[in-house]
């Protein structure tokens, strides 16, 4: 299909800059994720990219034609993008086949390539059997599927999708995520999402770059980007993670309790222990840091624990199998399987 290049990409309103000089190259069938809170930036890139909203600098290309730079800029109808926004934005007056249609009606496209089409879509987003439908009478899934299908029905070189589950009940959103990278899969098409919410990130992307006030912290694959965070914001902005504040030595981190942990990186000085809850092991004999057993929660498959380490809670997630193995109040000891080791902020 195509790929997406972005070239030293400003945004202004005003005197208030939203996107700081962001360069990188969406590669042909990549889907790629813009991650971040509320407010960071990444759904005005995502306009920039459909050409709702026009880059205060630099150059937008798809495929080696340039859409948006100083002395160029084409329109979101002559960009070739299909896009589904957060609101299912489907006709209430038509059934499904025509919302889907909609887009090749206005093109002029022959009724018998229409409904070949449409209905090649529909099957693809598990729509086919519902065909004379009205939108009232589907569920929210389905009126998303809807929005999707009508987002492909036109062979788009690119698809944007901004927040499309965030309506959606927590099954259903599981249940979209894979679809939707289902689709992605079998249409071979580039797709850009936006979220703020990270399990959506890591279970369908190829890549996620993280936002934070229009500035990128981290671009790398969802393995990377859990295990290996760039800086505390990453690692606490996806994912459950603990903090703990310490001293670094040649040899050691020392924490504000009093208690020791064997180190052999080289950061000396205020350092901050970065370590996922699911990454800490609940032990009754030796361990890294001696702690008590304050409250913990039955989840069927896990053990929600918090554990009081020298006035810090810090999260333990365990198997469920350990639940009542810890007496609450009781003196235990925590280990850890992975952590990382920031500079203090």
């Amino acid at each position: 299909m195509s790929s997406i290049t972005l070239n030293n990409i400003t945004k202004n309103y005003g005197n208030v800059q939203i996107i700081q000089n962001f360069s990188d190259k969406f590669n042909d069938r990549e889907f790629i994720t813009l991650l971040g809170p509320s407010g960071c930036g990444k759904t005005t890139m995502l306009r920039m990219i459909a050409g709702f909203e026009k880059p205060t600098t630099g150059e937008i290309k798809i495929d080696d034609v340039v859409v948006s730079s100083a002395d160029k800029f084409v329109p979101p109808n002559l960009r070739n993008i299909g896009m589904v926004f957060q609101s299912y934005a489907v006709w209430p007056h038509m059934n499904v086949f025509d919302n889907v249609a909609y887009p090749l009606k206005i093109k002029r496209v022959p009724r018998s390539e229409i409904t070949e089409r449409v209905m090649n879509i529909l099957e693809a987003v598990h729509l086919s059997q519902y065909v004379k439908r009205m939108p009232s009478e589907l569920s929210g899934g389905q009126q998303q599927r809807i929005a999707l299908g009508r987002a492909l029905v036109s062979n788009p070189q690119v698809l944007l999708l901004d927040e499309p589950l965030s309506n959606l009940d927590a099954k259903l959103r599981e249940s979209m995520r894979f679809e939707i990278k289902e689709v992605q899969k079998r249409f071979g098409i580039t797709v850009v999402y936006v979220t703020h919410d990270q399990t959506e990130a890591m279970a369908m992307s190829d890549r996620v770059i993280v936002f934070d006030h229009g500035v990128v912290q981290q671009t790398d694959t969802p393995m990377n980007i859990y295990r290996n965070p760039a800086n505390q914001f990453v690692a606490d902005f996806v994912g459950k993670i603990n903090f703990i504040e310490g001293t670094a030595t040649e040899g050691q981190i020392e924490f504000s309790g009093g208690q020791r942990m064997s180190y052999s990186g080289d950061k000396r000085g205020g350092v901050v222990v970065a370590v996922r809850p699911e990454n800490m092991i609940m032990r009754m004999d030796k361990g890294i840091l001696r702690g008590k057993m304050m409250h913990e929660y039955y989840l069927g498959d896990v053990n929600d624990c918090r554990v009081d380490v020298d006035g810090t809670t810090l999260r333990v997630i365990s198997s469920g199998n350990t639940y009542g193995k810890f007496d609450i109040g009781k003196e235990l000891w925590l280990d850890f399987n992975e952590y990382l080791v920031f500079d203090e902020a």
